[in-house]
């Protein structure tokens, strides 16, 4: 009896995660976002004024998605680019696992002194809760929001709320995918190859800059390309691609669950070229990202 398709339980998305992220360029892309526009983007920050005084203190905001080492590189930019001035970090994410190896990783950065890291193992909802209860509406010079909007509840609401979080001249950075990835035709135009066991929201940058025109936020965007190598999802039996079809439906094992139609479906649509394209025999699905800085 074949056994009915359900949703990743939050260990096995971080596993899965964890092999799209040794298969695309997610990072990279990143890092080129970081070295090309990042120095200027916090430069704008003028509260700080390059003080160097130690009373000097620039606050941050990091919300999920769990990507801790990319997290780590913007604090070392804002060091850099505001030198002398003490970083006040919090970071809001909901998965135990991903707090425990942020703590890890933090832990190994010696060149951390100047920061100050608080954890809030809370949604962004939750998040938003305990502020408004608790009366006390911190403001924050820099908050990101790293590919984390697709399992927030309400989206506008939740970028309403953390904009209003921002302090003069702070910036709200959110990463989101881009009009021209990927997952946007393949969300757009093939959505019935997706199983209902994937409750996340289907968004990408043109959504995002929807809300942030109606909020009257001005904001810039930036594209950046990556891919993701989704070769072994098309070969039988393979455990990388199986946990690759994982990540990509929001379901645990996949290629073993779902009805062989819907299977095909959903390989054939990968296969599109407004999807993925071939490069040296292998099928690198477009995983293009757009970075959106909004000002306060």
């Amino acid at each position: 009896m074949i056994p009915s398709m359900r949703s990743l339980t939050a260990e096995e998305y971080v596993e899965a995660f964890k092999s799209f992220l040794d298969h695309s360029t997610e990072h990279q892309c990143m890092d080129e976002f970081n070295k090309e526009q990042m120095p200027n983007i916090v430069a704008g920050i003028t509260r700080l004024c390059h003080c160097m005084s130690h009373e000097a203190e620039h606050t941050s905001l990091l919300l999920g998605h769990f990507l801790a080492g990319v997290d780590l590189k913007m604090i070392r930019i804002l060091q850099a680019v505001h030198p002398g001035v003490f970083i006040d970090n919090e970071i809001v994410e909901p998965n135990p696992q991903h707090v425990a190896a942020y703590k890890e990783l933090v832990n190994q950065a010696p060149d951390l002194q100047n920061v100050s890291f608080i954890w809030h193992q809370l949604t962004s909802l939750e998040y938003e809760q305990q502020v408004k209860e608790k009366g006390t509406h911190k403001k924050f010079d820099f908050i990101h929001m790293i590919q984390m909007l697709y399992r927030v509840e309400d989206i506008p609401n939740t970028i309403k709320f953390f904009h209003s979080c921002l302090d003069h001249h702070g910036k709200l950075l959110i990463i989101i995918l881009s009009d021209s990835s990927g997952w946007a035709s393949l969300w757009q135009q093939h959505r019935d190859c997706l199983p209902a066991t994937d409750s996340g929201h289907y968004i990408t940058c043109g959504g995002i800059t929807d809300v942030l025109k109606r909020l009257g936020a001005e904001h810039r965007v930036y594209e950046f390309p990556s891919g993701w190598d989704i070769t072994e999802c098309f070969i039988e039996g393979d455990a990388v691609g199986g946990r690759m079809m994982d990540f990509l439906t929001g379901t645990k094992n996949f290629l073993g669950t779902a009805p062989p139609a819907l299977r095909r479906r959903l390989q054939e649509a990968l296969c599109r070229p407004e999807c993925s394209s071939t490069r040296d025999g292998r099928i690198i699905f477009s995983n293009n990202l757009s970075m959106i800085v909004v000002e306060s």
